[in-house]
């Protein structure tokens, strides 16, 4: 794989040999979420208390960036991140502090699709980022892949997807996400950089061993989530509630998962 570099105004970019960015660091602030995708994946947060999550797992590196934040924001979380390409890791501790610490972090390389079929481990969350160079997702955006997700999740656990389209056409994926989780899935409003963010919930499992936990949040209480976390970590999710409030994913002025 072709792994390039670049930096603007403070900020360094990831590239896997184009010009699509693959993650970013604003040099300075190493542990904020600088890219608007990145910030929203981790509304997941919003709609758990405590110390939620415990399990992560999370499909795709790149600059590290919601690593480091669940790392730091999240010190009783381990994360094990699967990537395909060794070079990712290397580059991730050389250029985006990536921290050193195996008790916490544990990267195993492979393809996501196939760690997905073969573990047998149980997670409150995980995080599916993967693209290559063209921005294509291969087998991480497919009926399988999501209904394999799914089995993969505790009780009350959520599936995060970055979505990316060139169209900003993302039916196509939300409709499979619909289908694996029975239709407990959503997709947010696309921000500007053309990424989608979706989240599904076990609570759908038509699966009477694979029973869930609905969720149900009301708006008020995802701001007042949203408050908190903004206080704990600096990161502030309320402009996504305001665009997932004008959405139809909120009738009601609740959030059902």
């Amino acid at each position: 794989m072709n792994i390039n570099l670049s930096e603007e105004a403070g900020v360094r970019y990831l590239h896997f040999g184009s010009s699509w960015i693959q993650g970013a660091m604003r040099i300075a602030r190493p542990y904020a979420l600088e890219l608007d995708y990145t910030r929203e994946m981790m509304m997941p947060l919003l709609l758990h208390a405590g110390d939620w999550p415990r399990k992560v797992l999370q499909v795709g590196l790149g600059a590290a960036s919601v690593t480091k934040f669940l790392y730091r924001y999240r010190p009783q979380a381990k994360l094990t991140v699967v990537e395909i390409e060794p070079q990712v890791e290397a580059v991730a501790r050389q250029y985006f502090k990536l921290p050193d610490d195996p008790a916490r972090i544990d990267i195993r390389y492979g393809d996501g699709a196939d760690f997905m079929i073969e573990s047998k481990r149980r997670y409150d969350l995980i995080l599916v980022d993967g693209f290559d160079a063209d921005a294509r997702t291969g087998r991480l955006d497919t009926l399988p892949f999501y209904l394999d997700c799914r089995a993969r999740l505790a009780s009350d656990g959520l599936l995060c997807v970055n979505l990316l389209s060139r169209r900003k056409d993302f039916s196509k994926s939300v409709a499979r996400l619909q289908e694996a989780f029975a239709g407990h899935a959503i997709a947010f409003p696309s921000c500007d950089s053309g990424n989608a963010i979706a989240l599904a919930a076990v609570g759908g499992s038509p699966t009477p061993s694979r029973k869930g936990i609905p969720l149900r949040i009301t708006l008020e209480e995802l701001k007042a989530a949203a408050k908190h976390l903004k206080q704990e970590t600096g990161l502030n999710l309320l402009p996504t509630l305001t665009r997932l409030a004008a959405s139809r994913h909120l009738a009601g002025g609740v959030l059902h998962l």
